[in-house]
């Protein structure tokens, strides 16, 4: 069986020079992707909350990498994170929505109020606020790509629980929306759905003896979770001239998990 190698990235010449708004970039598959298009020569700016996973890629990329600490789920923070992305580097020709919390597999008679609002506002209001932010500008400059993060509890269930699930399968459905209102005016958007993915969201799974995240990986057809970097890649090809042709869809990437 062929594994990935942690940290291969594909090469795209056409991003070199572009700018590349990324939400959740501090760690996991948001950290991935703006590490995976700042060695493809783009420009990067993020909006997370946590500063010190943002410093830590400052660091190595001086000059071509930008942060905004704040909250995808509060308006003020989003526009002041997007007017200092367009300040510092001017169009943003990508945007990522990438940042999202997990509900712990909560049955809905388990889930309260407080927590279907922090995983709607996250996941769903902040995809929406984010977008709008910076929609506008893509829509004067006629061209800009958008790629939102799904999931497989997009598409099916047992991926999240009641509330995970509701908010994955809305991004679907919002980024179908999205690219049917704005494709003719230059915009596309698609979305991703990961499946087992080792991120520091899932640390709880490889815990003790890992034994849940040894029963994804034998629950998974390719017999493994994969890397942050694999979704990258899938990342830089979708907003690829290569992938010109691809609107409103969702692209898994699960291992084969949704085709048993």
């Amino acid at each position: 069986m062929g594994f990935f190698n942690e940290g291969d990235v594909m090469k795209f010449e056409e991003y070199a020079g572009k700018t590349v708004f990324v939400t959740g970039a501090a760690s996991g598959i948001g950290e991935a992707q703006a590490l995976a298009f700042l060695d493809n020569g783009a420009k990067v700016f993020a909006l997370d909350m946590d500063k010190q996973g943002l410093l830590k890629i400052k660091k190595k990329y001086e000059g071509r990498f930008d942060y905004s600490v704040g909250s995808v789920s509060k308006m003020e923070e989003v526009q002041q994170a997007v007017g200092k992305a367009s300040d510092k580097y001017g169009s943003i020709d990508i945007l990522l929505n990438t940042a999202g919390v997990l509900d712990g597999f909560a049955k809905t008679l388990d889930t309260d109020e407080a927590l279907w609002n922090r995983i709607m506002d996250t996941n769903v209001k902040g995809t929406y606020l984010v977008t709008n932010a910076v929609l506008p500008n893509m829509l004067k400059q006629k061209s800009g790509i958008v790629v939102n993060m799904a999931s497989i509890a997009g598409l099916v269930a047992g991926g999240g629980g009641a509330a995970y699930t509701a908010s994955k399968h809305a991004i679907i459905g919002y980024t179908k929306q999205l690219d049917y209102d704005y494709c003719r005016e230059g915009i596309r958007a698609n979305a991703i759905a990961p499946g087992a993915i080792q991120t520091p969201m899932n640390k709880a799974d490889f815990e003790g003896e890992g034994e849940m995240a040894k029963w994804v990986a034998n629950e998974t057809p390719a017999g493994r979770w994969a890397q942050p970097s694999e979704v990258a890649n899938l990342t830089l090809y979708l907003a690829s001239r290569a992938a010109d042709y691809m609107h409103g869809t969702t692209v898994p990437i699960d291992g084969g998990w949704i085709m048993k």
